[in-house]
Parts: structure tokens; C-alpha cells; sequence
């Protein structure tokens, strides 16, 4: 992959079914909730989409992350670390999706990798 779009955004969130309610009234963005995960994703109707994110460790109040595709999430890692970066979460499964990793930049801003599922047919 010769590009790394730019392919979801995510907000934090203190109670994300209300900002769910105020993003789906405010823009009509459509909402899913996945209980499951404690998270919801949103869809503005293009690329790219994004979701509100329990407010964490990663995810502090008021902060905003975007997340980076990559074809090789280790390699894009361990390329971050040689320049200054720092990798916080490793590569992590999002079941049915794909996958994600965490990192800050030499700034601290904290930024994500995704790889997609490969989707047989």
C-alpha cells in the first residue's frame, strides 16, 4: 500500500448514546450501537466514518484520534518506534472487522493504525 488514508475518526465520549442522539440530530449521521464492545460506530454517508469511544486511558475527555490504514500494522510499529514514536496499544483484533494498533507521535498526539479484514467473494 503506497497510501495511508485517513479511514475513521473517533471522538471521546462520556455517555456516547446521548452524543449518539446529538450527532444523529445535529448531521443525520446514522448510528450503531455495538453493545458488546461499548462502542458506537457512526456514518455520515461518506468516507470516512468513525465512532465515539468510552472516555479512557487512550481516549481522554475532549480528545479526538484518527486512525491510519496500513497494510502491515507490525512493520508500520516498529517503523514508528525507530522515528521517536511510541507504540501504546499492539495490534489488536476487532472481531469481524479487522484490526488496530495505538501510538503517539513525538508531539503525544495519540494516532491509530487499522487494517481491514480480508472479505472472501
Amino acid at each position: 500500500m503506497t497510501n495511508h488514508p485517513i479511514v475513521h475518526v473517533e471522538f471521546s465520549s462520556k455517555d456516547r448514546h446521548k452524543d449518539a442522539n446529538f450527532y444523529s440530530e445535529l448531521f443525520g449521521w446514522k448510528m450503531t450501537h455495538m453493545e458488546e464492545m461499548g462502542y458506537t460506530m457512526f456514518d455520515p454517508g461518506i468516507e470516512p466514518g468513525g465512532g465515539l469511544a468510552p472516555i479512557g486511558d487512550n481516549t481522554p475527555a475532549g480528545s479526538t484520534m484518527v486512525h491510519v490504514e496500513t497494510d502491515d500494522i507490525e512493520a508500520t510499529l516498529a517503523k514508528i518506534v525507530s522515528l521517536g514514536g511510541k507504540q501504546l496499544v499492539p495490534k489488536t483484533e476487532i472481531p469481524g472487522m479487522g484490526w488496530f494498533a495505538l501510538f503517539t507521535d513525538l508531539s503525544g498526539n495519540t494516532v491509530g493504525l487499522y487494517t481491514a479484514m480480508q472479505r472472501s467473494g
